[in-house]
């Protein structure tokens, strides 16, 4: 492999990919993150986990594996208000040829 066979990619994988919501894939993956974090930090359980969100220990495990398609980005904001963290949303001008979405924890 040469460098001339490396496409640089931008700042979302899922538009680099062809995905159809792109930055909707990104924002629900940063929150996946973040409660993925969270929930490392503290050290609980799955099953623990599962019941602090209202969930079942599958959707824990798949959470924690990055698997976004099973999550609304109102349930893992949820998720994030449930572990007593707040979650500010944003809204301003682009200030690039597209508009963009992001999650920042702080």
């Amino acid at each position: 492999m040469t460098t001339d066979d490396i496409t640089l990619g931008g700042v979302n994988i899922f538009a680099d990919l062809g995905l159809p919501d792109p930055d909707q894939d990104l924002v629900k993956a940063n929150l996946c993150h973040a409660v993925a974090d969270i929930l490392r930090a503290r050290g609980l359980t799955q099953n623990d986990a599962a019941r602090l969100l209202g969930t079942d220990q599958a959707k824990v495990s798949a959470l924690l594996r990055g698997r976004i398609s099973g999550f609304s980005t109102d349930r893992l904001i949820r998720f994030l208000s449930l572990l007593g963290h707040n979650v500010t949303i944003a809204v301003d001008r682009k200030t690039v040829d597209r508009a963009a979405v992001t999650v920042a924890m702080v």
